[in-house]
Parts: C-alpha cells; structure tokens; sequence
C-alpha cells in the first residue's frame, strides 16, 4: 500500500516537472518570437544625455518601422495621451485671458503646458519609439530615423521661452492676437484697420495682403507654413501679389513638419544649402524667406502639439475607415491652436462660417468662386469648432451677413485697456 501511495507521488511529481518545462520552453518560443517580429531590429548606440548605461552608452533598440496603410483605422495606443510638456510653460496675470474659461468641456481638453515647439533636445531613441506609433505630422510613423535626427538635431532650444512677449503698454498683461485666415468672408469686409490693431497678427499659407489691406490688413507678427505652402504660394499666388512671405520686423515663422520632406527642408534651411535629395531637390530653402531667415525667430511645432490638436478638438470620423491616415486638420487650424496657448485673447478672421456659399472661395479672388473641400481635411468639423468656440467666448470669430455684420469686437476693442 505504501509502494503505492508512493508511486502515484512520484508521477505527480514527474507530471509538475513536465508542465513546468512545457511551460518555460512555450514561454520561451514566444519570447523567441515576439523579438523576432514585434521587437527592434536596428540597434543604435546613444550619448549617455539620453540614457544611463555603462561607460556613458547604452544599447537601445529602435522601434520596427510600421506602415500606417496596415491598419484598417486609425490605432490607438495606451500612450495615445501622453503629450510633452512645457518645463516653462506661460503664466498671464490677464483677467480676460481664455485660460480662465470656465467650459467644462473645453477646461478639460485644454492644456495649457503643452510643449509646443520641437528642438534638438526633445528627441532621442526613447522619444523616438514613442512617435514612431503615430502618422505624420503627429508622429514619426514609418519615417527614415537618421533623416529626421539629423533635421532636429539642428534646430536650437529657444532663447526665448515664451513666443509673443506680453506688451509693455498693456496695464492687464493681456497679449490680444488676431488669427487671419484666407476665407472669403473677407472679401470686401473692411476689417483691416480693425487687424492690424491688435498686439499680434497670425497669418498662414498664402497671406497675400498688397492691394487687399483694406480688408486683412498688412501687418504679419507670426507667419505658420509647410514646406509645400511656402513653395507653392509663391509659385501660384504670385500673380495675386505674394511675391514674398511677410518680411516684418521680428516676425517669426513657425513651420508645420507634415511630411518627411519637411525634414529635408528643414536639415538644408539650417545648414544654408540646396536640398540634396527628396521631393525638393536642388531648392534653396533659405531663398523662400528673401535672407530674411534668423535661427532664433525660427520655430518648428511639436508633433504632440499637432496631435493633441486632433485628438482633442478635431476628431474626425473618418479617423474610422481605412483611409483614416489621409487627414489632419488645417493649416489655418492649428495656427488658430497655437494662438490660443500664445495669447490671452484671440480673434479668428477668414474662417470659413455655415454661410461660406455667399462670398468666394478666398478673399483675394476677383470673381466668386466656389469653397474647395480638399479630402485630407474636414471643413465641417472646422466650421462647427469654430462656432463653438465662438458661443462659448473662447474665442471671437469673425461671421456677417449683408444685414447684421457681427465682428469679433466693437472697433477698438483689440486694444481696449491698454
């Protein structure tokens, strides 16, 4: 009987040992596995400013380059939230700031440290792997690793930590910022002088002003382009009279990376030379700002600012069906989104209203043309964001029609209190 007893204990015994090392070699296969498809493949060693290792390096392992074409809608990741923030983020003393909204929707989506601007010590292969999972321009998803470093690595730390400085003049310490977009509706509106009368005008993409400064104005402060927009307005617009991007005294520019080629545009801007590869290949990049270039009044937006934009605000559906990699929202849109964490009060012009039908597709047009929906982004979402931010005194959207004309303020307000 005892033999017995002991028998069976042994094949227990025997069977626990056997599971376990079933266990560990299915554990070990999918390990084996899991690095063999999922994991990095290219190693790259890294200064010690990025990561703690032995003898000042680490090997770090980028992450395996996805496709966004291979999923079937937009992915979202547990890190889809996680934006960079602004070690110096900008404080305001202003009482009317929007910051002090009391939304409760737009308080929760709003953030007011995010980091806007990219430098050259914000990427590392750590950053890198975490971007790598978003499409441009919000990530770095299927991007050449070298190509992007070597762009951002030239790109300077701001000397200033805040883009618009507060003005002098204003007892409240409020910065007043007009965001003029292209639209229509300014067409014979009148409201330049009413434009130019703010601390701080944003203009974007082909902000042709000679022969229209009646109507938007001719003063520029802060000037948001692609490589593309600036390349091709220049080229397009020329007969409307953009024979040059705004040339004001200590104008910025800001630059929306959208594509890789922004890198290369980017990478050949600093070093002041010809692209030597790419979709701009042989183009001076400099030679677009009219030597009007200056690193230290030069910014690039931060794909977390870009993304936060979308995630938060423009949400498109179509971020839903397989082309969901296709759109991003506008220009003009996440010039409006920067101007709201630079300024305490902003006031939209030129963007498109539900009554875009009645005036032309931009206020430069002679002839009444028809509002152009391009694919990549949703207007109507557009429209409805504006609206709401309109109605819930975020911002003052500028709207008219032929009998009641409503301006984003009585003549004057931009420097009311000053």
């Amino acid at each position: 009987m005892a033999n017995r007893v002991f028998g069976k204990y042994i094949l227990i015994v025997l069977f626990s040992i056997v599971c376990l090392l079933g266990y560990s070699f299915i554990s070990d296969y999918l390990k084996l596995f899991y690095t063999r498809h999922v994991t990095p493949v290219q190693v790259v060693t890294t200064p010690k400013a990025d990561f703690d290792g032995p003898n000042g390096t680490n090997t770090i392992s980028l992450v395996q380059k996805m496709r966004k074409q291979s999923f079937k809608k937009i992915p979202i990741w547990e890190f889809e939230e996680v934006y960079l923030r602004d070690p110096q983020p900008r404080e305001t003393t202003c009482r009317q700031s929007l910051r002090n909204s009391e939304d409760p929707e737009f308080k929760k989506d709003f953030i007011p440290n995010i980091q806007l601007f990219m430098h050259r010590e914000h990427l590392n292969i750590t950053e890198w792997n975490r971007l790598a999972h978003f499409n441009n321009p919000f990530g770095f998803m299927g991007y050449n690793y070298t190509v992007v470093k070597q762009a951002v690595d030239l790109i300077p730390k701001p000397r200033d930590h805040q883009l618009l400085p507060v003005p002098t003049a204003d007892k409240q310490g409020c910065i007043r910022c007009a965001v003029v977009a292209t639209g229509g509706i300014l067409n014979g509106s009148g409201m330049g002088k009413e434009i130019d009368s703010h601390d701080y005008v944003f203009r974007m993409n082909g902000a042709v002003t000679t022969g229209h400064e009646d109507d938007v104005g001719n003063r520029t402060s802060v000037y948001v382009h692609t490589a593309h927009s600036i390349i091709s307005s220049l080229i397009t617009l020329r007969k409307k009279g953009f024979r040059h991007i705004p040339l004001d005294e200590d104008i910025k520019y800001v630059l929306i990376p959208e594509g890789s080629r922004d890198y290369n545009f980017l990478e050949s801007l600093y070093l002041n030379r010809r692209v030597p590869k790419g979709d701009y290949r042989g183009r001076t990049p400099r030679s677009y700002y009219s030597n009007h270039f200056n690193e230290s009044r030069f910014y690039v937006l931060h794909p977390d600012f870009l993304r936060y934009v979308r995630n938060r605000f423009l949400r498109a559906r179509r971020l839903q069906f397989r082309s969901w990699w296709m759109y991003r929202p506008t220009n003009g849109a996440f010039t409006l989104f920067l101007a709201l964490h630079v300024c305490d009060v902003v006031n939209a012009y030129g963007f498109s209203t539900a009554n875009h039908r009645k005036y032309p597709n931009y206020y430069y047009d002679t002839k009444h043309t028809r509002m152009v929906f391009f694919v990549n982004h949703d207007y109507v979402l557009e429209m409805l964001t504006w609206k709401r931010l309109h109605d819930i005194k975020v911002i003052k959207l500028f709207q008219r029609d032929e009998e009641n004309t409503q301006k984003p303020g009585a003549s004057g307000e931009a420097k009311q209190n000053a």
